[in-house]
């Protein structure tokens, strides 16, 4: 039991991690169309689009994770309808941020080869010092220190709270997971916000 109370949360984690990122790089392919440019000069606020991007990549990561989700009854998971509708709102809130991360660093290229390469550079990790293979009581200092800034972290033991609530393997409280994993998305939608206002449309040639 105590194995699945880390691969189950770190592997759910790692689908919602992967499939919120990579939905962005239609950013990128929408430019080279042409049709991102047609949405931009479109009488709308930007922050619509924003969101609407935002949100449509962050659906479904959160189907994705449900998908994976139906697996937990079978590995002894019981669900409440409350711990149920909380595990899909973790879920959706890690979606959520996750995708507008993947838009701030998509906006701004032109290239899927070079999102690829920085993408490439950090998700690896960023899911390691997520708790998912390890407990955050059992690193060592500076890797405790490196997993208690990263927000994957907190969304990670919310779902590790959820799922297995008697887990001895949890290190947060669930409180303490959701406002820290809500500022977050908070944060990197208004973040994606301003990176969307900030890009200079290129003239045609």
């Amino acid at each position: 039991q105590h194995y699945l109370d880390f691969f189950f949360p770190g592997a759910l984690t790692m689908i919602v991690l992967f499939t919120a990122i990579f939905t962005m790089m239609s950013v990128i392919e929408d430019r080279k169309a042409g049709f991102l440019l047609s949405v931009l000069v479109a009488p709308v606020s930007r922050s619509v689009i924003v969101l609407g991007k935002v949100l449509g990549g962050a659906t479904l990561a959160t189907l994705q994770g449900m998908i994976f989700l139906v697996f937990a009854p079978a590995l002894g998971v019981r669900f409440t309808l409350a711990s149920f509708g909380m595990t899909v709102l973790v879920i959706f809130l890690m979606s959520f941020s996750l995708t507008a991360l993947g838009f701030i660093i998509a906006w701004p290229m032109d290239s899927t080869q070079a999102f690829h390469a920085i993408i490439n550079l950090f998700l690896i990790p960023l899911w390691l010092l997520s708790g998912s293979l390890f407990p955050l009581s059992g690193a060592s200092m500076w890797i405790r220190l490196l997993m208690r800034v990263n927000p994957l972290t907190y969304g990670t033991e919310a779902l590790r709270s959820l799922l297995f609530p008697g887990s001895a393997a949890k290190d947060l409280p669930l409180s303490t997971n959701f406002a820290v994993l809500a500022l977050f998305t908070l944060v990197m939608f208004g973040l994606s916000f301003v990176v969307a206002n900030r890009r200079s449309t290129k003239p045609a040639a």
